[in-house]
């Protein structure tokens, strides 16, 4: 299941207590669109030492610099999450306390402008990276039709956010 559901994959033996405490953690299920280029990141396999699972990651999170993590972000066939489903108590029914699963060390530095003048930005961990470390998640393809992003104010302008008449 940790496997072939979840696509965590664990690099040493796997004993009965890991497999328990990988499965006990926050669920995320992320309803993900097709890339049509919009600024921002993807779904990607993100090796955490010990093991391997998927995680949502920035643009500006990827080296670049790096041939191949460059070309497994050109070839991204999937966006950032656009509907979120999260399951935050465990099997007891009690509540995960959430500020356990975030990683500090999870930001990054953007780029940005400002009255026209180029800035870098310094993002802490947001919603879906570093606030959502350790989670469990599985991706789902949801319609481009549920996808209206506002990254800039011309962005309201697009059809996905006039009235219908």
């Amino acid at each position: 299941f940790l496997k072939e559901k979840l696509n965590i994959v664990w690099k040493d033996e796997l004993t009965k207590d890991t497999a328990l405490s990988l499965l006990n953690r926050p669920l995320r299920v992320c309803g993900m669109v097709k890339n049509q280029g919009e600024p921002g990141g993807g779904p990607f396999v993100v090796d955490n030492g010990s093991y391997t699972d998927l995680q949502i990651c920035e643009k500006s999170e990827i080296e670049l610099n790096d041939e191949e993590k460059r070309s497994i972000l050109e070839s991204s066939q999937f966006f950032n999450p656009v509907d979120l489903v999260c399951f935050i108590k465990d099997y007891r029914g009690e509540k995960f306390n959430l500020v356990d699963f975030v990683n500090r060390e999870r930001y990054f530095i953007s780029e940005k402008t400002y009255k026209g003048r180029k800035l870098k930005a310094l993002e802490h961990p947001g919603l879906w990276n570093g606030a959502m470390h350790n989670w469990n998640t599985l991706f789902v393809e949801v319609p481009l039709s549920t996808f209206n992003p506002v990254k800039t104010v011309n962005d309201l302008l697009r059809d996905g956010h006039r009235e219908k008449r």
